[in-house]
């Protein structure tokens, strides 16, 4: 693992917006046998005006009028509730949850299986790029936001998991699916490799599931010392932000009921990588990325289920020259259990 890269992503914790609760008093209690009547406490009166109503008490238990709260905070919700606000996006290939300030995904969750690599009913010359209609159009990311920008549209969740139908192969072409990416060196390249090795893993594990998406990660100040967070906006008034980093969070099923589920975390930067550069170097704990992004991916996983992935199989990449690898793309995955080949990830 590169100490520069998890130096980056353990020491960051992204500040995520939560929304404020109203909170509602209200009173009561029981009478007891030897208790005074009078002492009892009172119903619970509803003050009524323009805000939204919220029960004030009449009497405390002791008989003193309680001060009745001068402001309403949560009367703001009468017209509207200001967010965040998440745009979950289920599609037949992916689900997605949608960051409207950055006009990118949070993240993006896929399935992968052998069955479902093995169909090639989907051509990607039949799918083009589309903006997002279920995200209000001020939010959304905007196919002009890309134009000569100098960035690819990055697909998240890549065309070539979902050949096993067009419809599904078109969902992935949603700008929702899309960050700005590094085109020569890195999603024409590294990054297509680091998604070849995720179809692969499917020569050993039935399930894949796999949840990819950008980070914004601070950098150290070469003169104050400090760390700041600094990124690039890109369209046409700037939407768009270009991540710093991309994680790629995988869960790969044994396919037992119960059974063992071996986790991988990576992160890459933005940029050109060399392609013989080592995967594993990219690993980091998944409690790094979850400070990172604020994000949560396998609370609910019991302990005893979780395996380490670079621990089950080889974690590296396999370079070909772009056109060798689309043929790869397009010819059926390796039968399960064989993890020989040099198209096969090497059981360890």
């Amino acid at each position: 693992m590169s100490k520069f890269t998890l130096a980056l992503v353990a020491g960051t914790s992204a500040a995520v917006g939560a929304a404020a609760s109203a909170a509602v008093y209200s009173f009561g209690g029981r009478k007891k046998p030897d208790e005074n009547p009078q002492t009892i406490i009172s119903p619970v009166a509803t003050r009524t005006g323009p805000t939204a109503p919220y029960p004030v008490p009449i009497h405390a238990a002791d008989g003193r009028v309680p001060t009745i709260p001068p402001v309403d905070p949560s009367g703001i919700y009468q017209y509207g509730f200001p967010g965040p606000v998440n745009d979950l996006r289920p599609a037949s290939s992916l689900v997605s949850c949608f960051d409207r300030a950055r006009r990118n995904p949070q993240w993006v969750a896929e399935h992968i299986t052998p069955a479902s690599l093995l169909k090639r009913e989907g051509d990607r010359r039949h799918s083009v790029f589309t903006e997002d209609d279920s995200i209000p159009e001020k939010f959304r990311a905007k196919l002009k936001d890309y134009f000569r920008s100098g960035y690819d549209r990055g697909h998240q969740v890549p065309a070539a998991d979902a050949k096993w139908s067009q419809a599904a192969m078109n969902s992935t072409f949603a700008l929702s699916n899309m960050c700005p990416q590094v085109g020569d060196g890195f999603n024409r390249d590294y990054w297509a490799h680091f998604e070849d090795f995720c179809r692969r893993l499917t020569s050993f594990y039935p399930s894949v599931r796999i949840v990819t998406g950008p980070l914004y990660l601070p950098k150290r100040d070469p003169v104050d010392g400090k760390w700041r967070v600094s990124y690039e906006v890109i369209g046409h008034p700037p939407n768009v932000a270009v991540p710093t980093h991309f994680y790629k969070v995988i869960l790969a099923e044994d396919g037992k009921t119960g059974g063992n589920v071996s986790l991988g975390a990576f992160v890459l930067p933005n940029a050109v990588i060399s392609n013989n550069k080592d995967l594993k170097d990219f690993e980091v704990p998944m409690e790094a990325i979850e400070r990172a992004s604020g994000l949560e991916f396998a609370g609910l996983l019991p302990p005893a289920r979780k395996k380490r992935l670079c621990q089950e199989v080889s974690c590296s990449i396999i370079v070909k020259e772009y056109q060798e690898r689309q043929k790869t793309m397009m010819s059926p995955p390796p039968v399960k259990g064989n993890v020989s080949g040099p198209t096969a990830v090497a059981r360890t």
